[in-house]
């Protein structure tokens, strides 16, 4: 009888107090802390940085906002619609696409045969891809100066060549000579391609080409039917951010051009969409509708690139297939 009731009590009694280990936070949570806090830097630096600069940008693009008077107003997408009616805007888009379509072609082309070439076991290659290579982290800027001097109408190194052959100098740096002028600056920094292209070559088995030479395939073949079918990813890639690149291409177009006060004595056939921008925001004073423009810009952009991954659906082949099988 005793047992049975101290059994009784001792179920009936209040449970004790959980212990100091008990009330501790589990690990995740813990380790979820730790992760934020050591994040918290870089998330802070994208709020402050990117969100709060596009969110500031969207509101004045819905506004006729001059960059000065304190007092805007709400315009709604009255911007965006002018985008539309202005043929100098369109005619700069238009402008801009051509360019991109020509140079970015051009510019992997260019880099894919040098590293086609520099791939090959030869002597002093590696002294001649960084010599190729140097062009490409040179500034923007300094390139852009650097051609500028170089063809210079009256100073420039291309007219004294021409000179000492007898020819005419040309005047480089305005219409329509100045689209040839950037096509070979595009080129002369086609380095980064010639760096990424041959990386991808680099990761081509050996075997595979040993293999189509067993079988009797010509050089031309093996480079068709194999190298670039695998080096396909690297050229979506060099696509890619080319388009982007190109697209939004603005100061070595406004340096070569000869024009450092603003866009307004830039050739039209360099008259291109950052320009124009640029044109509105310091030019015009019209900081809505130039912010408008570049969202415009950003719509764009993504639209080709959905495009161009869309497409390439079924030219690029991929080694390892996305759910992980080869």
């Amino acid at each position: 009888m005793t047992s049975a009731l101290t059994e009784v009590r001792r179920r009936e009694a209040p449970a004790e107090a959980p212990s100091a280990d008990r009330r501790k936070k589990p690990p995740s949570l813990r380790k979820a802390r730790t992760f934020y806090l050591f994040v918290a830097p870089w998330i802070i630096g994208f709020v402050a940085l990117t969100v709060f600069p596009l969110g500031y940008a969207f509101w004045l693009s819905l506004t006729d906002s001059d960059g000065l008077s304190p007092r805007t107003h709400f315009v709604g997408f009255d911007n965006y619609v002018e985008i539309f009616k202005d043929p100098l805007t369109l005619s700069s888009l238009g402008k801009t696409g051509l360019f991109a379509l020509v140079t970015v072609p051009l510019s992997i082309l260019a880099g894919l045969l040098l590293a086609v070439m520099l791939n090959q076991p030869i002597k002093g290659r590696g002294l001649l891809r960084g010599l190729i290579y140097l062009p490409a982290v040179v500034p923007p800027v300094g390139a852009a100066l650097t051609f500028r001097l170089i063809f210079d109408r009256d100073a420039g190194a291309a007219n004294g060549v021409l000179s000492g052959l007898g020819a005419n100098p040309i005047t480089w740096l305005v219409d329509p000579n100045v689209r040839y002028v950037l096509y070979a600056l595009v080129l002369w920094g086609c380095g980064g391609s010639m760096i990424i292209s041959l990386a991808g070559l680099q990761d081509i088995p050996r075997e595979l080409l040993e293999a189509a030479q067993v079988d009797g395939a010509s050089y031309w073949q093996s480079f068709t039917r194999i190298t670039v079918p695998l080096l396909s990813p690297v050229i979506l890639f060099q696509v890619i951010t080319g388009v982007i690149g190109s697209l939004q291409s603005f100061a070595p177009l406004l340096l070569s051009s000869g024009s450092l006060s603003g866009a307004g004595t830039v050739p039209q056939g360099n008259y291109l969409y950052m320009i124009h921008v640029f044109a509105q925001y310091f030019s015009a004073s019209r900081f809505g509708y130039a912010s408008a423009m570049l969202w415009m810009l950003f719509a764009v952009i993504l639209l080709v690139t959905l495009v161009i991954i869309k497409v390439s659906a079924r030219t690029v082949f991929y080694t390892v297939e996305p759910g992980g099988q080869k």
